[in-house]
This record gives C-alpha cells, sequence and structure tokens, in this order.
C-alpha cells in the first residue's frame, strides 16, 4: 500500500511538473514579441536615410506632375455664380486620367463631377489618402459607372490652386494622393464676379525675363540631382564601343523580358547595358543606388541604359511598371555573360537596321537606273 501511494505521488508531482513547464513556457511565449522588432534606433535611421529619401521623392516626381501656372490664385465659390459649367482639370498622376469635369455651383459652394478613364478606382475622398483611412467608410465617396468609365462627385473648396483627392485602387485596395487643379479660366466670363489677369501675357513675360539657356541647365542638373550616386560599372577588358551580349533575367510574372543579346557599351573601359523591354509601360529602373529613366519618349517600347556591376553573376535590379494601372516596383535579376560577347551586328535591332539601309540603297539605285533608262529613251 506504501509502495502504491509513493508511486501515486511521484506520478502525481510529474504531472503537476510539467503542468507547470507547460504554463512557463506558454506565458513565456505569450510574453516575448515574435518576431522581436528591429530596434527604434535602426528603424529611425532608415526612415531618414538621405538616399531612400531622394528614392522616395525621385518615385513621386517621376508618377506626378506639376500643376497650375505662375501668378495663379485661389478662386472660391462666392467668387463663382451658380450654375453648372464645363471646367478644365488637371490631375498630379497619369494614373487619375480626368476626361471630363462639371463644376456645380450653389449659394457659394462647389461641387465637382469628374470622370475617369478608366474603371480602376472604388473611392475617392476629399482630402489626404491619412485622412480617408481615418474616417468612418461612410465618408468615402462612391462611383457612378458610365460607359466603362467611373463618375465621382466631390466638394471641392477651391479654384486655380491645387486641391487633394485621395483615391482608393481596386487593384491595390490602397489609398493614394493626388492633386487636382480646377482651372477658373476654363469657365465663361460671366460664371466669375470679376475679370482674370491674363495667363498668357504672364507666361510671356516670364519667358522673356528667363536667361537663354537657363531653363535646359536647370533640367539637367536636376536630372543629376535625381539619379543620385551612381553604381559603379564592372571593368571589362574590351577596347571602348559598342558590342552584342546575351543576357538572361528572372523574376517577376514571367510576361516581360527584354531582348537578348543587347547591346553593350564600354566606355572607360567599363560595362553599360543598353536594355530594351518587351513593354512599353516601364518608366524607370533601379540599379543599386541608382534611378534610371526610361529613354523611350515616343511610346514604343521602354528602353535603359544601365551600368553592369557584374559579369557572369546574377544582379539584382527594381523596374517600374504602370501595365496595371498603378505605379508596381518587381525586382528582378539580370545576368549577363562576358563569354557571348560579340559583334554589334547580331543585335536583332541593329540587323533590322541593317537591313533597312541596305534596302533603301537598293531602292536608291534602282531609281538612279531607271533614271537613266529614261533618259536614253528620251535621247
Amino acid at each position: 500500500m506504501k509502495a502504491r501511494l509513493i508511486a501515486a505521488g511521484r506520478t502525481l508531482a510529474a504531472a503537476l511538473l510539467i503542468a507547470a513547464l507547460l504554463s512557463g513556457s506558454v506565458l513565456a511565449a505569450d510574453a516575448s514579441p515574435s518576431p522581436s522588432p528591429a530596434p527604434e534606433t535602426e528603424d529611425a535611421a532608415e526612415e531618414t536615410d538621405p538616399l531612400l529619401e531622394r528614392l522616395a521623392a525621385a518615385r513621386k516626381e517621376i508618377r506626378t506632375r506639376k500643376l497650375g501656372t505662375y501668378g495663379m490664385v485661389p478662386i472660391y465659390g462666392r467668387d463663382v455664380r451658380d450654375g453648372e459649367y464645363d471646367i478644365r482639370v488637371d490631375s498630379s498622376s497619369q494614373f487619375f486620367k480626368i476626361i471630363d469635369a462639371k463644376l456645380l455651383v450653389h449659394d457659394g459652394q462647389m461641387l465637382a463631377r469628374i470622370t475617369i478613364s478608366s474603371m480602376s478606382y472604388l473611392y475617392v475622398y476629399p482630402g489626404t489618402g491619412e485622412e480617408a483611412r481615418s474616417v468612418p467608410e461612410s465618408q468615402w465617396l462612391g462611383f457612378v459607372e458610365d460607359n466603362h468609365h467611373t463618375v465621382f462627385t466631390l466638394p471641392i473648396e477651391r479654384l486655380d490652386a491645387p486641391v487633394p483627392c485621395a483615391a482608393y485602387s481596386k487593384n491595390r485596395l490602397k489609398w493614394y494622393d493626388r492633386d487636382l487643379v480646377f482651372y477658373a479660366s476654363s469657365l465663361p466670363p460671366e460664371a466669375l464676379t470679376f475679370s482674370l489677369p491674363d495667363q498668357e501675357l504672364i507666361r510671356a513675360a516670364i519667358k522673356a525675363m528667363n536667361p537663354e539657356g537657363l531653363e535646359e541647365a536647370m533640367t539637367r542638373l536636376e536630372e543629376k540631382e535625381r539619379t543620385g550616386n551612381l553604381p559603379e560599372a564592372a571593368a571589362i577588358p574590351r577596347a571602348d564601343g559598342e558590342y552584342s551580349i546575351e543576357v538572361g533575367m528572372t523574376g517577376g510574372s514571367g510576361r516581360a523580358a527584354v531582348s537578348s543579346p543587347t547591346l553593350l557599351i564600354v566606355r572607360d573601359g567599363r560595362a553599360y547595358a543598353r536594355l530594351i523591354w518587351s513593354s512599353s509601360n516601364y518608366d524607370y529602373m533601379m540599379v543599386g543606388s541608382g534611378l534610371f529613366l526610361n529613354l523611350t519618349t515616343d511610346g514604343g517600347n521602354s528602353v535603359f541604359e544601365i551600368p553592369i556591376t557584374v559579369l557572369d553573376e546574377p544582379m539584382e535590379v527594381v523596374a517600374d511598371t504602370t501595365a496595371m494601372g498603378d505605379a508596381l516596383e518587381i525586382e528582378y535579376t539580370l545576368t549577363f555573360y562576358s563569354d557571348s560577347i560579340g559583334s554589334k551586328g547580331s543585335i536583332p535591332q541593329e540587323a533590322a537596321k541593317k537591313v533597312l539601309i541596305t534596302a533603301g540603297v537598293i531602292i536608291a539605285a534602282g531609281g538612279v537606273l531607271n533614271w537613266f533608262v529614261k533618259k536614253k529613251r528620251t535621247v
């Protein structure tokens, strides 16, 4: 009997010990964060990193544009007579393109009925995205469909000045900040209680005062500041000039590709590539700390000239595409194969140029020969 009691006591003690251990482990798991957050100092350093700030500013500059003209002053509802008017409006974002707008004015209050060229947005809010997220969903403004376009009606406080308008993306399920400018100069003269200044005369005066070449110099300076510290291109044992090189790419959805072989440019003994994408929807690429803009301006396939930082090894890049409506950065890996370097003429685009040149020469020669034959017949 005593032995049984001892055995039972040991079993009970073991059970209590296991229960205590399990309880302790659960408590420990509850008490410890999972996973451990990065130290606050690291987060703060990342938020204020000059490079990240510069790249963020570059992205915003690419995706937005400046609105308004010099000398404009805000015009409020009290200065506009009651009525409904067609009005011109500009958007800071190419993805929020407004194809029609009406201004509705009553007792000094203004509403804008804007038609968006796509069905990419579910809601708008007369403010910033942060403000939209902080209010009840009932305050978000929905759309009315009109021939595969979306129509939103929202209150606006002023004309001839940027007004914030957050837009909620259907594809990305997030708010995007936009700025809109409604131009009072596009209203009928009788709509306003006063006459507007002559903006064309103001622009002409500014242009007359602008020293020749100053605008171009400022553009180049801004471009230099935007690209930041460019990554160093890899050294390559080739004479300066242009060659072809095979390039392999991984990443993304697999639907986009770059042309291979592609143009290899050797400059000061270092390697650069001119990449031609299979899409026209890429607006910039990032290689390391450098940001590179699309060189194509006629709507054709996107083209970038980037440094090749390493040969025969994967090189990570980021490319920003607008194919899905909203801008989206996609990570890719490029590998440039040094043993494939060959003549520039093996690049498909260069071969096509040669065909066109040859065809041009043949056509020109044929025209000259035809002219001689006709001249001989007339003699």
